[in-house]
């Protein structure tokens, strides 16, 4: 039976609903599954160009590796990328590498035309572990809005779809 996960950006009231790709990324999937619900402040990518994010802790109890990894995210994908300790990431970030285990970055691609190529570390491909399947659209116009206006202040959550939550977005019988 697919799994599901509603992410959501907090201030702009936009949702949408995400498959997970167990069957292409199963250890990323069971990892991202157990640590539901995650959430923090939303950023917009610098380089990979329509892709918004949050950093969360790592929370894996076995790193999952490298599954169904891609360069080239189009709209919809959602992606887990794993962030060593002593990765550059934004100042007040920094407090999430509790221990020295690293920091997780779940990224959203609102849009095509993207490449994870880093001006520093050269090419940065992701785990695609997730697919929008429902409301691509908002999404892609909120992603547009955080670009034009700015992501202060915004979060971006990601949460589990079960029982009756699925029921809300027609997904029940499958």
């Amino acid at each position: 039976m697919p799994r599901y996960m509603e992410v959501l950006l907090k201030k702009r009231k936009v949702r949408c609903v995400a498959r997970l790709l167990d069957e292409e990324a199963p250890k990323t999937c069971e990892a991202v599954w157990r640590a539901l619900p995650l959430a923090g402040p939303v950023y917009h990518a610098k380089y990979a160009s329509n892709e918004i994010y949050t950093l969360v802790p790592a929370f894996a109890e076995v790193e999952p590796g490298r599954e169904n990894r891609t360069l080239v995210p189009t709209a919809g994908d959602i992606l887990y990328f794993y962030l060593p300790s002593g990765t550059k990431v934004p100042p007040e970030s920094r407090k999430l590498d509790a221990g020295g285990r690293g920091i997780i970055d779940v990224a959203v691609f609102y849009d095509r035309n993207n490449l994870l190529l880093s001006p520093s570390e050269g090419p940065t491909p992701g785990n695609h572990f997730a697919i929008i399947i429902k409301n691509q659209e908002e999404m892609r116009q909120a992603g547009h809005n955080v670009w034009r206006e700015g992501f202060v202040g915004e979060s971006l959550i990601y949460r589990r779809l079960e029982g009756e939550a699925l029921m809300e977005w027609g997904l029940g019988d499958e």
